[in-house]
């Protein structure tokens, strides 16, 4: 099974239980020191960079809150992405360490607020998004070849989003929006070749992702999509990953900046159905354009 191919939990939420064993995930990293959050509002969006290896990301353990740019490396052997989720209230990095042990669904105090897909081996994928003070953690739920999750070998790190003071710093000005609806991706209007400031929205019903894929001549989504479910017969179809936002509840929306290239692609949502289970593409959550 393709590392996209979700443990059978992930945001038909019963994903913590799905991709739990005894020993995972470790919480060292909340016992490591703090960097200081930064006194006020930078003037332009804050910018982090995430770099994910096997099997740990390298990020700050304090951010400030407000508008935020993450910059996503995955430079390890195996690929990696990272889900923000957020704690409610009162809940703490081990609470969760806690909870993805426990069998069944995951608690009601667990968010999922987008985060950083798969993308450009060199240069690596980019999103905004806003954060609220609080509680937050970054997860890799991909699995590796032997079938185990990276957040069940220790691939989870705390992240606490520190209240500022100052003017805030406005969201960037998208010039495409796509819309994730039960079960569909609905385009503003066509996506050209250059760079794009995409806002990517969900809308009421369930949890979605963005997964964007650049196809190779003559490949297909449906062939992306046996390759990923390990139901492909034949040689590997050629194609890359670009980016995309990962899995985010009703309301929430964040912004993909891309630079896209003369081409045939491919959305895909694996997210797990919350009434039968079965990844949304099933459902249809797939569409495949061309860029001119």
């Amino acid at each position: 099974m393709h590392p996209l191919v979700r443990c059978a939990g992930l945001a038909g939420l019963t994903l913590l239980a799905a991709c739990s064993r005894a020993d995972a995930p470790r919480s060292d990293q909340a016992d490591a020191p703090a960097t200081p959050a930064p006194a006020s509002s930078p003037a332009v969006p804050n910018v982090v960079t995430v770099t994910a290896r096997e099997y740990a990301f390298e990020v700050p353990q304090q951010i400030p809150a407000g508008v935020t740019t993450f910059r996503f490396m995955a430079q390890g052997k195996e690929p990696h992405h990272g889900i923000m989720v957020r704690l409610e209230d009162g809940k703490t990095f081990q609470d969760l360490a806690e909870a993805i042990k426990e069998p069944g669904p995951p608690p009601s105090w667990l968010h999922l607020d987008g985060g950083m897909m798969i993308g450009d081996p060199v240069a690596g994928s980019t999103i905004t998004m806003t954060l609220t003070p609080g509680k937050y953690a970054l997860i890799c739920f991909i699995p590796s070849p032997d079938g185990v999750p990276h957040v069940a070998k220790g691939m989870m790190a705390p992240l606490e989003v520190m209240p500022t003071t100052g003017t805030p710093v406005a969201e960037p000005e998208a010039d495409v929006v796509v819309r994730l609806a039960d079960y569909d991706f609905q385009f503003s209007k066509p996506l050209t070749a250059g760079e794009h400031v995409i806002r990517v929205e969900t809308a009421p019903g369930q949890p979605h992702e963005l997964v964007l894929i650049h196809l190779g001549d003559g490949v297909t989504a449906q062939q992306v999509v046996a390759t990923e479910m390990g139901t492909h017969k034949g040689p590997r179809p050629s194609y890359t990953y670009a980016g995309g936002v990962a899995p985010m509840e009703a309301g929430r929306h964040a912004y993909m900046h891309v630079n896209l290239k003369a081409g045939n692609y491919a959305l895909i949502c694996f997210m797990p159905d919350a009434k039968d289970g079965k990844p949304h593409l099933a459902h249809g959550m797939m569409k495949q354009f061309a860029v001119r």
